[in-house]
């Protein structure tokens, strides 16, 4: 009786290469990250902050309730034209740029308003935010007979000396976590990875069997 064997055919492979571990995904994604956050904080330029503070003052005999709803009011004029055009010319920069540098808040609870400016350099920062207060509290004077609240300067800014933007380490640790995420949810959404293949041939039928005496006697 011959005897047959099947040959399994295992996919071929390159002398000592190994398949790279789940987690090399979320490692490159930290290390990529990191890299890319790091070299954005050192490359970009430094932005200072100063801050300009007024307080609004209710006017003799009047309710000392609406200046904390005048400051409010005050606060969402700083931005507009009226008052721009009138710092520009204190700044010392063009009215599109207080546009985009100059923003306000206010608070709740107290009848106040902050004017902040930005800026690559200290001294310019600190005189739009003082130039823009400035001109808030003369526009404030003079609806001060309609509104009998008036704006007075509180605090005015000064230079900045330490820049408010994040510094390189502070964006390359933003950038690895944001790289560890990105690696971690592609590691949830791959493929399932499959099993080494093996071809394995189809097993040969048996061939006929041969009795030792096919002749029996009758």
């Amino acid at each position: 009786m011959t005897e047959t064997t099947s040959r399994r055919h295992r996919t071929p492979r390159l002398p000592g290469s190994r398949a790279l571990p789940p987690w090399s995904l979320v490692a490159a994604g930290v290390l990529a990250g990191g890299l890319l956050g790091g070299a954005y904080g050192a490359l970009k330029p430094p932005v200072y902050t100063a801050t300009s503070y007024l307080v609004a003052v209710p006017a003799e005999h009047s309710d000392t309730s609406s200046a904390l709803g005048f400051a409010q009011a005050f606060g969402r004029v700083a931005t507009q034209d009226a008052v721009l055009v009138e710092a520009r010319a204190a700044a010392g920069v063009p009215l599109d740029t207080l546009r985009d540098s100059v923003r306000t808040a206010t608070s709740p609870d107290a009848p106040m308003v902050a004017v902040s400016a930005t800026s690559a350099r200290p001294a310019r920062a600190a005189a739009m935010a003082n130039a823009v207060a400035g001109s808030l509290s003369r526009h404030a004077e003079t609806t001060k007979a309609d509104t009998h609240v008036g704006l007075l300067r509180f605090a005015p800014a000064v230079t900045p000396d330490a820049p408010t933007s994040a510094s390189a380490g502070v964006t390359g640790l933003v950038g690895a976590s944001a790289g560890g995420l990105l690696g971690a949810l592609a590691l949830l959404v791959r493929p399932g990875r499959r099993p080494e293949e093996e071809t394995a041939l189809p097993a040969p039928l048996p061939g006929p069997a041969f009795a030792a005496d096919a002749h029996r006697p009758l």
